[in-house]
């Protein structure tokens, strides 16, 4: 009785054994020998000329009290402000970036001494503010314009395209066309003669081209720079070059061999 309940147990423990799991694998195994999986990543880019640019711009005055810097500037701020605006700039694409009162001091070296001392010099007031325009064949007029209204400091233009939707529609076109080609070249390559897409993941691709700004446009902010030759003056780009600026999709494509 004993042998047979232990020959019972053990039958028992073979049903109860993990014998599915055993042949699970070898059927998928074969199901993927049958079936095999495709898994590419296709990036489609498309290039075109921006329509919008930002640029940042600041103002500075320096006074020897907190409260007279800080008048100053503001004074500065609003003549800069208004000049912005009267050159047809949306108020929505006008941005206080930050507004900065920094203490200066001056290191002064006496005669005989080991070393220096710091001299309290006056206030720094300062205000930056970001712009957006859609103008781009004006942009070196609103430089001019903006230098000449009181801007210490230019940075940028930043390029960029105001709605990509219809460049990252005709990228994912592009790239479907372009899986779906590559995963029929492995499966005819492999003896198969169709594909079916099984998924689809995407990302997003920029990628823009640099703008070169002259540097009479950048950190003035001790003097005015001197005014740019009748050749410069008189012509619409030739201080900056807006290139072109690409955008796109990468997606992750899995696809299935089949006979």
């Amino acid at each position: 009785m004993r042998l047979l309940l232990s020959s019972v147990a053990l039958a028992a423990c073979l049903v109860a054994a993990p014998g599915s799991a055993q042949v699970a694998p070898q059927t998928s195994i074969a199901e993927m020998a049958s079936t095999p999986l495709v898994k590419l990543q296709i990036a489609e880019n498309l290039r075109t000329p921006p329509d919008e640019a930002s640029i940042q711009v600041g103002t500075q005055s320096r006074a020897p009290t907190a409260v007279a810097a800080t008048a100053a500037n503001k004074e500065k701020t609003e003549r800069l402000l208004a000049t912005i605006r009267r050159a047809g700039l949306r108020e929505r694409d006008i941005q206080t970036q930050g507004i900065q009162l920094q203490p200066e001091y001056d290191y002064v070296q006496d005669p005989g001494a080991r070393s220096g001392r710091q001299v309290f010099r006056g206030y720094l007031a300062s205000n930056t503010i970001q712009l957006k325009t859609r103008d781009i064949p004006k942009l070196t007029a609103l430089l001019d314009t903006l230098t000449a209204a009181g801007a210490d400091s230019v940075y940028g233009p930043n390029f960029s395209i105001s709605d990509p939707t219809l460049l990252r529609r005709e990228a994912r076109v592009r790239a479907l066309a372009r899986g779906m080609a590559e995963a029929m070249e492995y499966a005819r390559s492999s003896g198969f003669t169709r594909v079916t897409l099984l998924s689809v993941e995407e990302g997003t691709s920029y990628r823009g081209t640099d703008v070169v700004v002259t540097g009479s446009r950048v950190n003035r902010a001790e003097m005015a720079p001197p005014p740019p030759p009748p050749a410069i003056a008189q012509s619409s780009d030739a201080l900056v070059a807006p290139g072109q600026h690409e955008t796109g999709v990468v997606l992750n494509l899995i696809y299935r061999m089949e006979r």
